[in-house]
């Protein structure tokens, strides 16, 4: 609902409205008590009331709540004030993903580097079972600190995550995505297959937005576009994109592969989860791994097969240089007297 500047909000006093969307409103204030500047988000006057837009709200509190991580959007507080309720969450300066692809796609460092950054987000989400369900541009901060993942008021949370949180297993559930609250819950564009068809999702439906993201930032397109929301969501039921290939030649074979296997239609074909896709991105990127990470097994395999065929490609190379000196050197012997003897009797016979 409106807030005007000047307004105090709790501690909180209003400087002035950062941005709207459909669930809700973001005003930039100031905490009187620590003498920082905030991010306070409120939902719109419309959703005020409706318990679910409220439990919604507070599932986002206590689901960043429960994530620590230097590419999540810090929360700091939440309260109620005058009928509505409000969250306190980390102030940014910078612009959207959304913002910024409006100019055309990203430089290939520059997109590799936000999409690892982006997939690391993630991966500490998807540890603590929760799926953000929303990945888009627009949830995607670019800040002179580095990339920040925002708004995970529709995040899912596994029943496990939502006991650790302390919500009710009720208020998890997946919810029709073109008919709760009669709006369209998630962003088409970016939605993947089980979502629009209301089937369970997990972190391989993140896995799904963030391909839809990264392919975005490449080529400066929309990995799935239609004419109406029906054309759009039967493209990305049915359609593969163009290769980002045929849109950015530069762009390397892998990255195309990793892409590919993102928007793959069957969750089962996709990375299965957002870990996949840091190790992924860090080997195309050519950044050394850390020393905490554990190396995939499958390149661990291929790395001990390609060095097995190495060593037995060269052991004959390596018996011919040890045994070529004895054989010159057996040829060059003047025979013994025995054989001398057996020669001459064999020649007078």
């Amino acid at each position: 609902m409106p807030v005007s500047t000047g307004t105090h909000v709790g501690p909180y006093e209003i400087l002035g409205l950062l941005g709207a969307g459909g669930l809700g409103e973001v005003y930039k204030a100031r905490d009187i008590r620590l003498k920082r500047t905030v991010a306070i988000k409120v939902l719109t006057a419309t959703l005020a009331s409706d318990p679910s837009a409220r439990e919604r709200l507070l599932r986002e509190a206590r689901a960043v709540a429960t994530l620590n991580h230097f590419h999540i959007c810090t929360i700091h507080d939440v309260g109620r004030h005058d009928g509505f309720d409000y969250l306190v969450l980390e102030y940014l300066e910078g612009e959207t993903l959304a913002r910024r692809l409006q100019q055309g796609p990203l430089k290939l460092d520059e997109a590799l580097k936000i999409a690892h950054d982006i997939a690391d987000a993630l991966d500490k989400a998807h540890r603590a079972g929760i799926v953000h369900r929303d990945l888009k541009p627009g949830n995607i901060m670019l800040t002179r600190g580095g990339v920040k993942l925002l708004d995970f008021g529709l995040a899912k949370l596994c029943p496990q995550a939502a006991v650790a949180a302390g919500l009710s297993t009720a208020g998890t559930q997946l919810v029709s995505p073109l008919t709760e609250t009669g709006s369209i819950v998630g962003t088409l564009h970016y939605m993947a297959p089980e979502q629009l068809e209301s089937r369970a999702v997990d972190s391989r439906t993140d896995v799904f937005a963030f391909g839809a993201v990264l392919y975005e930032m490449v080529t400066g397109r929309k990995a799935f576009t239609g004419e109406s929301h029906p054309s759009l969501i039967g493209a990305i039921l049915n359609d593969d994109p163009p290769s980002i290939r045929l849109l950015q030649p530069s762009a390397p074979l892998h990255l195309d592969r990793i892409l590919q296997t993102c928007l793959a239609k069957d969750p089962d074909d996709r990375w299965q989860n957002a870990g996949d896709l840091t190790h992924q991105l860090r080997w195309l990127g050519g950044d050394p791994l850390p020393l905490s990470t554990t190396i995939p097994a499958a390149p661990a395999r291929a790395r001990r097969m390609r060095l097995l065929w190495l060593v037995a490609g060269a052991l004959p190379v390596v018996a011919l240089v040890v045994l070529l000196p004895l054989l010159v050197t057996h040829a060059r012997e003047p025979p013994s007297v025995a054989d001398s003897r057996q020669s001459t009797s064999r020649l007078f016979c």
